[in-house]
């Protein structure tokens, strides 16, 4: 099996489902692991597993906004190996606000 370390910037929507799906309440100081790379240096990481890979996703607040606002509708398949950080910006629509426009005759000041 393949042991892949991922950083926020190469995280792809299928890997970041797949965190959303194994850790639905965000993770915490238990599931993080800790290691030293290929450089020497402390790594902090959280796991997910597919068939033939386990991946080791780097912690990162980025990482946690992310799996918080996460939703794979979001994402076409042809979007769903490429790295996050390559992918456009997708607006955020909350259907649930009802926005009003504001009346400019009205002055918030005058009671």
């Amino acid at each position: 099996m393949r042991r892949i370390i991922v950083d926020y910037k190469k995280l792809t929507p299928e890997i970041l489902s797949l965190l959303v799906e194994k850790y639905p309440d965000g993770y915490d100081d238990n599931h993080i692991i800790s290691f030293k790379n290929a450089k020497n240096e402390w790594v902090e990481a959280v796991e997910v597993k597919t068939e033939d890979t386990i991946y080791l996703v780097k912690v990162s607040a980025r990482l946690e906004v992310s799996m918080a606002n996460f939703d794979e509708d979001d994402y076409t398949e042809d979007e769903f190996s490429e790295p996050i950080s390559e992918l456009p910006e997708k607006e955020a629509i909350d259907d649930d606000l009802d926005v009003e426009d504001i009346d400019p005759e009205i002055d918030p000041e005058e009671d």
